[in-house]
């Protein structure tokens, strides 16, 4: 597919980032932040969960269309769970750690810190949070950062609480884990200064590069969350939420222009041929004794079969508006948001298990001709009823215009409809929490990640490569610690990047390791009291046994190092062993021994050691 021109179409687009913290204890109470299996929880309690009036006496779009589906929520609590946590006691005074990173943010992104923050309430009742709001605040506004293709506004840095994390879908409603809940987490908002794909995957990069300078901010897939915002200038404004990877940005970006010139093209075809859209009715009686499996069982469980009739729309439905994504796809999104599988339509019928004649009566019964189509829902009466009115409206959207709503990214960089866009109605002032004076003055500006490579480079002499493979690690601050701590920075570097993913490689289960075994085995190899040939063996050794020290797992298996007549003695016993080939080779043996004698040390003694020695007791006997 070609490239678009995208300065002709007017793209505009912004960002949302969303990062959580690294801090000791959540946002608004004293639980810790780390993250558990679902399997772990020890028991669990449920709510429902309703919209409620603003300061303004308005209640937001998005939420009332959320409220619309009636769902049980179902909380997994776990031995740390407190109060606060399930809304059952008021919380507590902002983090100061979370409160600190999140000043040095504004420092990096160079904004302004307001003078005064007061927390927020912004509702949502999509169960993710056990109250039916979100506690946020505005920290800083109006920084700015750099790209080549010019220069992007930051609107706002807002520090907030992280939602609860959704594990499954269940027969009443949505579970959820309250691991994460309330785990601090900052959201950088953009100016929308962006004009391209790749001008949006370049402020993404900065910005995560300028998060990850801090060293106070969590690792891992589902700890940063990209949102963008995306319009053209005859579209709409629409936010994409829960972009995963920086590498899809770009490609969000790119399909959604495409995804709206093409509706475009699509409401000047439908505005051409004079379509309209019909009113929703009952077809059930035209699929009695039907071979569907979706329609047979949804009307043999007291369901019904709706269909609205769509002049004009005939071939348009069927329409691809991206790769493996329709009109019809659009429909059917809004319909499934209302809880039902699926939508049928005639751009795609006979098919299925509905029958030609199936079509022609469904046609006839909704007065529908050769130019038009027909979408149907099948299922009770409550749920088909509703989709097949959300079909409709969205129906007469496409007659006009794009709609500007919210979208949900897919893994193959399409997206899918989720909701209404969010308005000003759904925040409100939080009375549980007293305001905050933050002091900017009080934290210093970290260093940027950009600069730590050079300095690794240049003060550690450690190679352009590996500078930068330490720098952007996720062990960058255990190195920093180890190190001014004096273990050597080499030996920290290649351990923490490429010791461990070769571990790794191995199946050696290193997920295991803390950062307590890791700093204790490089103070011990440093030190001398291990050899660095025994490393590895020291930390499979703590993977597989974690309850362990690193001093303990060194007694455990004799990981300790040997003195220098130890390797002496092994190393003469090696060469004697192996006299005729010493004699008849001289220090042309010297490699094959070397092995032989570090397998009889079992790691125990350093190479530079056993090396000198050997060489020595050849030497004695060439």
């Amino acid at each position: 597919m070609s490239e678009l021109d995208y300065e002709d179409l007017g793209l505009v687009a912004g960002l949302e980032i969303h990062q959580q913290l690294d801090t000791a204890t959540k946002l608004f109470c004293s639980c810790p932040t780390e993250l558990r299996e679902p399997a772990a929880s020890t028991r669990s309690f449920t709510r429902y969960l309703h919209p409620t009036k603003s300061e303004l006496g308005e209640i937001d779009e998005a939420a009332l269309e959320e409220s619309r589906v009636h769902r049980e929520f179902e909380y997994l609590a776990y031995g740390t769970t407190c109060l606060v946590e399930e809304d059952d006691e008021p919380p507590g005074r902002v983090d100061r750690e979370a409160l600190e990173t999140t000043l040095e943010i504004a420092q990096l992104l160079d904004m302004d810190v307001i003078d005064q923050v007061h927390v927020m309430r912004k509702i949502v009742v999509d169960g993710s949070n056990t109250s039916g709001f979100q506690r946020t605040m505005q920290v800083a506004t109006d920084g700015v950062i750099e790209t080549d293709g010019g220069s992007v506004g930051i609107e706002d840095l807002m520090l907030e609480e992280e939602s609860a994390q959704r594990v499954e879908e269940t027969d009443r409603g949505v579970r959820y884990s309250l691991d994460r809940l309330g785990i601090p987490l900052v959201e950088i908002g953009t100016r929308p200064d962006i004009r391209t794909p790749e001008q949006a995957r370049e402020a993404a990069e900065r910005i995560g590069m300028l998060l990850r300078s801090t060293g106070q901010v969590k690792r891992g897939l589902g700890t940063i969350r990209q949102d963008v915002n995306v319009s053209i200038a005859e579209g709409a404004r629409v936010e994409i939420k829960g972009v995963q990877s920086l590498d899809d940005i770009d490609d969000i970006v790119r399909n959604e222009v495409r995804r709206q010139v093409a509706l475009l093209d699509v409401a000047e075809e439908l505005d051409d041929s004079g379509a309209s859209v019909g009113d929703p009715g009952d077809v059930s009686e035209v699929f009695e004794g039907t071979d569907s499996g979706v329609i047979r069982g949804a009307l043999s469980g007291d369901g019904v079969a709706m269909a609205v009739p769509l002049y004009g729309f005939d071939g348009v439905v069927g329409r691809e508006i991206l790769p493996d994504r329709r009109l019809g796809t659009e429909f059917a999104d809004h319909a499934k948001r209302h809880g039902a599988g699926g939508i049928f339509h005639t751009d795609e019928l006979p098919a299925y298990g509905v029958t030609e004649s199936e079509v022609e009566a469904l046609r006839d019964a909704v007065g529908a001709g050769p130019d038009d189509a027909v979408a149907l829902v099948a299922d009770d009466p409550e749920t088909a009823d509703i989709a097949i009115e959300a079909v409709a409206e969205r129906a007469r959207t496409a007659l006009s215009r794009v709609p500007e709503e919210t979208r949900g990214a897919n893994e193959d960089g399409t997206t899918r409809y989720l909701r209404p866009l969010p308005g000003a109605a759904r925040m409100y002032p939080e009375t549980d929490v007293p305001p905050v004076a933050p002091d900017p003055t009080a934290v210093e500006t970290p260093e940027l990640l950009t600069e730590k490579v050079e300095r690794y480079h240049s003060e550690y002499g450690l190679d352009a490569g590996l500078a930068e493979q330490v720098a952007y690690g996720v062990y960058m601050p255990l190195f920093e610690d180890v190190v001014e701590e004096g273990v050597d920075p080499t030996l920290a570097a290649t351990t923490l990047e490429s010791t461990l993913t070769e571990l790794r490689r191995d199946d050696v289960p290193v997920d295991e390791l803390t950062e307590e075994h890791l700093a204790g085995s490089l103070h011990l190899v440093d030190g001398g009291e291990v050899p660095n040939e025994g490393l590895d063996d020291l930390l499979c050794a703590l993977a597989e046994n974690p309850e362990l020290t690193a001093r303990e797992a060194v007694e455990r298996e004799g990981l300790g190092g040997v003195g220098e007549s130890e390797v002496r003695e092994a190393v003469v016993e090696v060469v004697e062993r192996n006299a005729d080939q010493v004699e008849n080779e001289g220090m042309g043996a010297f490699s094959a021994l070397m092995g032989e004698c570090m397998g009889a040390l079992r790691g125990k003694a350093d190479g530079d050691v056993v090396s000198d020695v050997l060489r020595e007791e050849i030497q004695k006997r060439a």
